[in-house]
């Protein structure tokens, strides 16, 4: 089985709102993601919150998901990163491998997710990686033999740090939508600007 950890802790300091919250094909951008790991058939899927954790935390509620509370949020992302996988291995100890997620890469689906888990069942190989815009990157799937790896993350250390320090044990998915996340205002606006005419501002989440 191969379960999911959803990354949603982050203050979204460059965006100035819950990016987790923002609307997005019907849905919250977390909630969207949180479909796709549950279609995808991950179990079990992890989300961890952090800043704005009250507000964040109804769009869980009646999601078939563990919420995990990051108090430590702030120290980066390896925190949220080493609690997830904690998680998520305490709730399945004999999970055979993990997916990791995050709320702004609007283009990953559950279709992604399935494919990632494809590859890994075909090559066998330990990582499983996103490549678009000359790197690689979230979604990645990693095989237990990662788990203690993630779960001894620094603070700082994203798990882009670990899927560089193994290229031998990596299978690229080539997945050039994932270069599309939301990291600004003027990246959400391109992103509905062929669906919606708002801007940030009517989208703002208070």
């Amino acid at each position: 089985m191969t379960g999911a950890v959803i990354l949603a802790a982050g203050e979204s300091s460059r965006f100035g709102q819950p990016k987790q919250l923002l609307p997005f094909r019907g849905k919250t951008l977390v909630r969207n993601i949180i479909s796709a790991a549950c279609q995808a058939g991950c179990s079990p899927v992890v989300v961890v919150i952090g800043s704005r954790a009250e507000k964040i935390q109804p769009e869980l509620a009646e999601a078939d998901v563990i919420e995990v509370r990051n108090a430590n949020w702030q120290r980066g992302i390896g925190s949220s990163i080493r609690s997830g996988v904690e998680a998520l291995t305490d709730h399945a100890p004999n999970v055979e491998a993990l997916v990791l997620l995050v709320c702004d890469q609007p283009a990953v689906n559950a279709r992604v997710i399935q494919d990632l888990v494809a590859m890994h069942e075909t090559t066998k190989k330990a990582i499983v990686a996103s490549s678009y815009a000359d790197t690689v990157g979230v979604p990645a799937l990693f095989d237990r033999s990662l788990f203690q790896r993630l779960r001894s993350l620094g603070d700082e250390a994203g798990a882009k740090s670990i899927i560089l320090q193994n290229p031998n044990r990596v299978a690229q998915f080539g997945f050039p939508k994932g270069a599309i996340d939301i990291d600004t205002c003027k990246d959400w606006e391109k992103l509905n600007q062929d669906s919606y005419s708002q801007g940030c501002e009517g989208s703002r989440i208070n």
